[in-house]
């Protein structure tokens, strides 16, 4: 597996509270460069992006980052806004305290709710895993899935912990055949990174594997 194979799957990301646009254009202009899968960005520079890239790259954003518990309502408008916007991918944060209390129905429908409003777009849905137990990570993987995602991610990468090695094997075991994964949050080598692949991921969201090859070059 190249490097060039990696950076196929990496959503390139920067979702930091002080983002600038000029950070933005940066991300964009490696993104592009390296030939990533998207660029994972807030939603308020989507549609500057989206004209920024002019077609040269997909453009990802976030709903209910980092917490998950806007009301559905407010996560489906920033979701038809997104896409409105230009973006070609949502990743979504769902309510984890639903998850607590047992709410998987509430969970589903809103997990289908913004499929709907996605229609062609990718959904990718966050769960969080640092939060979560092994029993609400299996039931995570069969909610995704019955709500017809397209991807389950592992983590926001603003909480305790991001992405490991034996979620990824947990979800590849769990998931449904229709479900790709994302694994998000501290992957900081291309070592690592194959390694999520091997066990199943299907993308990455990182940023430092750009910057590695940006020092390396």
């Amino acid at each position: 597996m190249t490097r060039e194979d990696i950076f196929k799957t990496v959503d390139h990301t920067l979702l930091a509270q002080t983002a600038t646009w000029e950070e933005i254009k940066e991300i964009c202009d490696d993104a592009i460069k390296f030939q990533t899968a998207s660029v994972c960005i807030p939603a308020s520079y989507v549609k500057r992006a989206k004209d920024y890239v002019d077609g040269k790259m997909a453009i990802c954003t976030v709903i209910g980052f980092p917490n998950g518990y806007s009301t559905t309502a407010v996560k489906e408008y920033e979701t038809k806004d997104a896409i409105l916007n230009g973006a070609d991918e949502i990743d979504m944060v769902i309510n984890l305290g639903d998850v607590k209390d047992k709410h998987f129905d509430k969970i589903k429908g809103e997990i289908a709710l913004l499929k709907s409003a996605c229609g062609d777009k990718i959904l990718k849905v966050i769960i969080e895993t640092c939060l979560l137990t092994e029993e609400e990570k299996i039931k995570m993987c069969e909610i995704v899935t019955e709500a017809g995602a397209d991807f389950i991610k592992t983590s926001t990468g603003f909480s305790t912990s991001g992405a490991t090695f034996d979620d990824i094997a947990l979800f590849k075991k769990y998931v449904g055949e229709n479900v790709k994964i994302k694994a998000a949050g501290g992957i900081s080598s291309f070592d690592d990174a194959k390694k999520f692949i091997e066990l199943g991921a299907d993308r990455l969201g990182t940023s430092r594997l750009v910057k590695i090859a940006k020092v390396e070059a």
